[in-house]
């Protein structure tokens, strides 16, 4: 048989014009495979996640005891507003965009992304980003302290009078962040709407690759706001304008829109990947098709559009009128309705399923166990009376720590620890994984489920020093937070020890059904001998029919 020509990536046989170097040394050129772009990303993206874990635990030693007694509370409001910023622009962002990256051509079977040197360009922005924020520590007035929601009139503040302040740099770094992230969703979106393998059809897509689509729809809609407003805000610092400094007629409160427009739905931007990873996980080491494909696939694009509608929930307490408040409880508890969905799909995918519990399958039923214990507090959040008293609380940072830890990290891992042999062609150590997964999940539960009740007594976030009453809460908090940064040695050790001399893979260890899982562990350059030719739905476990008329050939046999 003979090739079929796909749009967009040259004539299919010929070699692309950029190669990457061989061995170890493409990881650190301009490659524009975007199988190395994807492991660029995730190295970076966890170097990151070091640095901000780091942080957390000063955060948390300082708070282990009631005095403001191990670091300054400048240097403190500095550690939670790097904490917060690297984490989310420089761990979570670019992690997910570096695994969406390595698997979604491989998953629709296309040779590459749309637009390669795009995506090159792109992920380079990020380590940009990174060095930006890192050198703000070292300018005269240290680097930024207005967290990282950025509210003006704190943000508007510098007391040094320096046209390059930490606060601006800050600004500046995100701004870039933001520009990557929408060159980046151009690129997804390109990809999946064009460059499908014949017979791919939307709905024989797999999950995973609609919760991207979903995820980078809400990045083109949304993130522009952000960057506007984030360039407003520097205008108004740097040069005088007013666009939200109220001293000079603006409104701090429009930022606050422009802000949340984006970053309540950029939380749907984290989970959507992570809920496409559960979909993918949970069939294969359960063994069965993924209970209610099509309406778990559409439900992804449904929270892709509430949550849209829903920003208003961040700023109750900020002057909203009452008739606006009921609209946005309205919509914001709608969200409850496609993720419920996802969550009653997974639970009947399991039922009587043959459940193997390697680590991949441990850290993604983790990780929809916090996300349903998220989703809870997350109602509640919604509700006006509720938010109101828990506002600016303890509570909020719980929950919200849920999700992004509890939910997303622990989906990344299931992620990379499913992927790691058709990444690298070595298998894990399943004991050090398992290691990993119980030290994480103890850790996450003892270090976030105590903010609960302190909020609910009333203890403030963003403080070095409390009341003794909130003493115990808080101890519990931090040996949770230690045994968190603990739980990432076994870790580094695992993939590091395994990349280097681990078990060689075979092409498909898991016995999964997707196009990714066809190809040889690590795949070839431009993924496939011949372009797949689609013939059936995925997760087709149990079920005696091929997912491609020419496999033999896809593989190059």
């Amino acid at each position: 048989m003979t090739n079929i020509p796909v749009e967009g990536i040259g004539i299919p046989g010929e070699k692309p014009k950029f190669q990457p170097p061989p061995g170890w040394k493409r990881y650190f050129s301009f490659s524009t495979d975007h199988k190395v772009i994807g492991i660029q990303y995730l190295v970076t993206s966890f170097t990151f996640f070091l640095i901000g874990g780091f942080l957390a635990m000063i955060i948390r030693a300082e708070l282990i005891t009631p005095e403001s007694d191990l670091i300054d509370r400048t240097l403190y409001n500095s550690m939670f507003t790097m904490h917060g910023t690297i984490m989310i622009f420089l761990w979570i962002f670019p992690s997910l965009v570096g695994l969406s990256n390595y698997l979604v051509p491989l998953m629709i079977g296309a040779r590459d992304m749309a637009f390669p040197r795009l995506n090159a360009a792109a992920f380079w922005l990020i380590p940009v980003v990174g060095i930006l924020l890192m050198a703000s520590f070292f300018l005269p007035d240290g680097t930024a302290q207005a967290g990282w929601w950025v509210y003006p009139p704190v943000s508007l503040q510098n007391p040094g009078g320096h046209l390059i302040s930490g606060q601006a740099v800050w600004i500046l770094a995100v701004a870039i962040s933001g520009i990557s992230s929408i060159m980046g969703a151009v690129n997804f979106v390109a990809t999946i709407v064009k460059m499908r393998a014949p017979g791919m059809t939307f709905f024989r897509m797999p999950v995973f690759v609609w919760t991207v689509l979903s995820a980078q729809l809400i990045q083109l809609t949304a993130l522009p706001a952000l960057t506007a407003g984030a360039v407003m805000l520097l205008f108004d610092l740097t040069v005088g304008t007013s666009f939200f400094n109220s001293a000079k007629g603006g409104n701090p409160v429009l930022f606050q829109h422009f802000f949340w427009f984006y970053s309540h739905p950029a939380v749907y931007v984290m989970a959507l990947p992570a809920f496409g990873i559960f979909s993918e996980v949970i069939p294969v080491y359960a063994r069965k098709p993924l209970f209610g494909y099509k309406v778990v696939a559409v439900s992804s694009l449904l929270i892709a559009g509430v949550s849209l509608l829903v920003w208003v929930h961040h700023m109750f307490t900020s002057g909203t009128p009452g008739w606006m408040r009921m609209i946005f409880m309205l919509s914001s508890m709608c969200v409850g309705v496609p993720t419920g969905i996802k969550i009653f799909a997974w639970t009947a995918t399991l039922w009587k399923g043959k459940i193997r519990l390697q680590t991949p399958m441990l850290f993604a039923l983790g990780a929809v166990l916090m996300f349903l214990f998220a989703g809870i507090t997350g109602i509640m959040l919604a509700s006006v009376p509720i938010d109101i008293h828990v506002n600016n609380t303890y509570f909020v940072v719980g929950h919200f720590h849920y999700v992004v830890y509890g939910t997303v990290t622990m989906g990344l891992f299931a992620g990379i620890y499913h992927w790691f042999p058709k990444m690298t062609g070595r298998m894990y150590y399943e004991g050090l994984g398992v290691l990993h997964f119980w030290l994480a999940f103890i850790g996450t539960n003892l270090n976030f489920l105590p903010m609960h009740p302190l909020g609910l007594q009333g203890m403030l976030r963003r403080v070095s020093s409390y009341d003794p009453e909130y003493a115990f809460w808080n101890v519990l908090a931090s040996l949770g937070a230690f045994l968190l940064g603990i739980s990432t040695l076994p870790f580094i050790l695992n993939l590091l020890g395994a990349w280097v001399q681990g078990e060689k893979a075979p092409d498909n260890p898991w016995r999964a059904i997707g196009l990714e899982w066809l190809v040889s562990s690590p795949p070839p350059i431009e993924n496939f001998a011949e372009i797949p030719i689609v013939v059936s739905e995925p997760y087709g476990y149990g079920k005696d029919e091929p997912l491609v008329e020419n496999a033999a050939a896809v593989r190059g046999e």
